[in-house]
């Protein structure tokens, strides 16, 4: 049954988006940390700016990232996708431009995290409803599985293979091939070819277009287009705050909002804690810390592939619960790590643990989330989700970075998987959501 899932055909056009998302997943991996190297190594950046630049790239871009929402979902999602490829493309390629030059300042690494993180959050939302367009309904677990499978292969090997590109060319040359990689990655989508019809409008908005479109036929859709895009432009404020709406009235949707974002902020909150903790105080190399958490990340791929079985034999709602409850019980013996051997060992297995439930998890709780938002939502509802997600990991860390500093970092993280315990509660008002749902066949059977 995992071989069929692993082998079913998903079409051409699926996979130039799979190709277009392995390679630009694969150069932002292997640029993973590059910035705050570059602050520290260049700039000889202090701790509270390397963590001010962290905290200003999510926040700031998740702000931008807002107003967008509305503005790509009355918009071909592929276009959109392609210029957001290059919006980052040239705004990391400005870093090593910069630095060739002599010119490269801390503002400018602020400022390129900040349009990076917008574009990040953009170009997600509209690949959401790309995918959504591309496949079946029943192939969707089956696709989400394979870019699972596909982020967690490229954590496992680009990390050790930046590190290694850092220590011959140094953390710029890094940002080259990122860069290059939303490059290559534009072009993968615009091979996708085929139509893609615009999207539905509804409203005055709708009626405005409509006669646009008129217009055009008659060859004259300038100043009908334009009265088209006003009404559009007027009616967008009203629709951003749509997306969570959506989330917050779905029954189904909104405990795996607030599980999946606290889930989420509290693991990235402990991230920094457990470099300090590892590489400061308990003396780890390096090269120990990145094979911690880079060897565990088969986990990921493991899971992802087992999903789909997973699934047909259970149904979405037992293997959701159940890898959401296990995926949270992990960080906690984080805060028992030791020095030496043993110590690198328990970093690695409570890793394996944690990446091998988020594995499982995520193609489930992608697949339903996608399932459960009309065609014509999807862009603002992913919107929404990330910028709430991303907002919340920035707070998040910034708080346990001052909790640390009042209880020690240990009893930080300690504090952390505690919390993280409390968050299964959450995911059992999902059964109830699926009872109320008239989707819920769809998201409780397997494939």
């Amino acid at each position: 049954m995992l071989g069929v899932g692993a082998r079913r055909s998903l079409g051409r056009r699926f996979g130039w988006l799979w190709a277009a998302y392995a390679v630009s997943t694969f150069g932002t991996r292997l640029a993973f940390d590059a910035f705050p190297l570059i602050a520290v190594l260049v700039l000889h950046a202090g701790p509270m700016e390397v963590s001010a630049l962290a905290a200003a790239g999510l926040a700031v871009g998740a702000v931008l990232a807002v107003s967008l929402g509305p503005w790509v979902e009355a918009r071909r999602k592929r276009p959109v996708m392609i210029g957001m490829d290059l919006v980052r493309f040239t705004a990391l390629l400005s870093v090593p431009a910069a630095f060739a030059l002599g010119l490269l300042s801390f503002v400018q690494l602020v400022v390129v995290s900040v349009v990076v993180a917008a574009a990040d959050i953009t170009f997600n939302a509209a690949a959401g409803a790309c995918l959504k367009a591309l496949v079946r309904p029943e192939d969707l677990l089956v696709a989400n599985g394979r870019f699972e499978a596909t982020s967690w292969t490229a954590t496992m090997l680009g990390p050790p293979l930046g590190g290694a590109a850092i220590g011959v060319f140094g953390p710029v040359m890094t940002v080259v091939a990122d860069a290059v990689s939303y490059l290559l990655s534009a072009m993968g989508i615009r091979a996708i070819g085929g139509g893609e019809p615009r999207p539905v409008r509804t409203g005055r908005a709708a009626d405005k277009w409509e006669q646009a479109d008129r217009a055009e036929q008659a060859g004259k859709a300038g100043k009908a287009q334009k009265k088209a895009e006003k009404e559009e432009s007027r009616l967008r404020a009203g629709e951003l705050l749509d997306g969570w709406r959506h989330i917050l009235a779905d029954p189904t949707l909104r405990p795996l909002f607030l599980n999946t974002v606290l889930v989420n902020g509290l693991i990235m909150a402990t991230a920094p804690l457990l470099a300090v903790l590892m590489l400061g105080h308990l003396g780890f190399a390096p090269w120990q810390y990145a094979l911690a958490f880079s060897a565990p990340c088969v986990g990921g791929l493991i899971g992802s592939r087992l999903a789909p079985p997973l699934v047909a034999r259970f149904g979405r709602h037992r293997v959701m619960l159940t890898a959401g409850t296990l995926r949270a019980c992990w960080t906690l013996g984080l805060a028992f790590v030791g020095p030496g051997t043993a110590g690198l060992v328990l970093v690695m297995a409570v890793e394996l643990g944690l990446i091998t439930s988020v594995g499982v998890f995520n193609p489930v709780f992608t697949t339903c989330r996608l399932e459960r938002t009309a065609t014509e939502r999807v862009t603002r509802v992913l919107t929404a989700w990330s910028v709430t997600g991303k907002a919340t990991i920035a707070a998040l860390t910034a708080l346990w970075g001052l909790l640390a500093g009042l209880v020690g970092t240990r009893t930080a993280v300690g504090i952390a998987g505690v919390l993280l315990l409390a968050t299964p509660l959450l995911l059992l008002r999902v059964g109830h959501g699926y009872a109320q749902s008239p989707v819920r066949n769809r998201c409780r059977t397997g494939l």
